[in-house]
């Protein structure tokens, strides 16, 4: 067993760095840079003082994404061994491979059914749990699956899936339900490529209902009780008022919680990766290339497989820039 003294003693200098040098690095770049600043002319402080302040972000960002990003498309356009330029061949040997085409379509079930499902359970909850006086524990219990990561959540539910044998006591929660309550034979629920895609995409549901029900019930909250009160003594009933009333007003924040989970369904991976790893017609793009990368060592299917993902985010990074834009316009 390493001895814990000499651990604390060796680590001692990278700690004292990290907790006194780097406060100390920051504050006097802040100190020294204004002082450079205040020596320019009147004019050229208001232009230099904002880049002192982005200047870090922007070395960040560009060491941590655009590198990467050029990196990953260079990687993209070279052979297996990345030694030697292919041009787009990568991009054609990807696109006419069967098994990729088939993570194509899983991902297109994810971005439907999850987006869809999601978006509707985390509207009702917000509008139902609205409506109780238990409202905070009823959505604490909700969003609790929020609290865990996505790799426990896929844990927990491949004890909830389950399979034994018809006849054999069922161990999975699902498989329980359907042989106790619809006295039917159990499904392999994993394994099974009829329910599979689907039984995935129900653990993701699952997980992400809090979350877009905690943003929906916060611009609900922001809907004026008069409007409602109004339409009231008019004479709507609740579904209209919903429907008329209440929906459109929280279409902004839809919209913005629908880009966020669209972006998520395109590029999710823990719960593939950890519950079949792709097995079983359930592979996703991002899975895809992982193994591409680390199960068959081709570094440049790899990277167009990643190219590929970014240029399906790219709309949809785009669409919610302008939405959000849109929303500051009308404040």
């Amino acid at each position: 067993m390493p001895d814990l003294s000499q651990f604390v003693s060796n680590q001692l200098p990278t700690l004292l760095g990290a907790v006194i040098g780097v406060p100390i690095v920051i504050a006097l770049y802040i100190v020294g840079l204004e002082m450079l600043v205040r020596r320019l002319p009147e004019g050229a402080q208001e232009k230099a003082r904002p880049w002192v302040w982005v200047g870090p972000a922007l070395i960040f960002v560009t060491i941590f994404l655009v590198v990467p990003l050029v990196t990953t498309v260079w990687i993209s356009l070279q052979d297996k061994a990345g030694t030697s330029f292919v041009g787009l061949a990568n991009y054609g040997a990807v696109l006419s491979d069967q098994s990729v085409l088939l993570t194509i379509r899983n991902n297109i079930y994810w971005l439907v059914l999850y987006t869809f499902f999601v978006l509707l359970f985390g509207i009702l909850m917000a509008v139902l749990a609205d409506r109780v006086p238990y409202e905070t524990p009823i959505k604490s219990l909700i969003f609790m699956p929020m609290a865990i990561s996505f790799v426990a959540m896929s844990v927990i539910w491949k004890f909830m899936y389950s399979y034994q044998p018809p006849g054999a006591a069922q161990t999975g929660t699902m498989n329980f339900i359907v042989t106790s309550v619809f006295h039917l034979n159990p499904i392999t629920w994993i394994q099974d490529t009829r329910v599979n895609n689907f039984a995935l995409i129900a653990v993701a549901i699952w997980g992400w209902v809090g979350f877009a029900m905690v943003i929906l019930s916060a611009a609900l909250k922001g809907i004026p009780g008069d409007l409602l009160e109004a339409a009231r003594v008019d004479g709507a009933g609740e579904i209209t008022i919903f429907r008329r009333v209440i929906f459109p007003l929280l279409m902004p924040t839809v919209t913005v919680v629908a880009t966020t989970l669209i972006i998520f369904a395109l590029k999710a991976f823990d719960i593939v990766y950890v519950m079949t790893f792709g097995n079983f017609d359930t592979n996703i793009l991002a899975v895809k290339m992982y193994q591409a990368y680390f199960v068959s060592a081709d570094a440049g299917r790899s990277g167009a497989i990643a190219v590929i993902l970014l240029v399906a985010v790219i709309p949809v990074l785009v669409f919610n820039l302008r939405q959000f834009r849109a929303q500051e316009a009308r404040r």
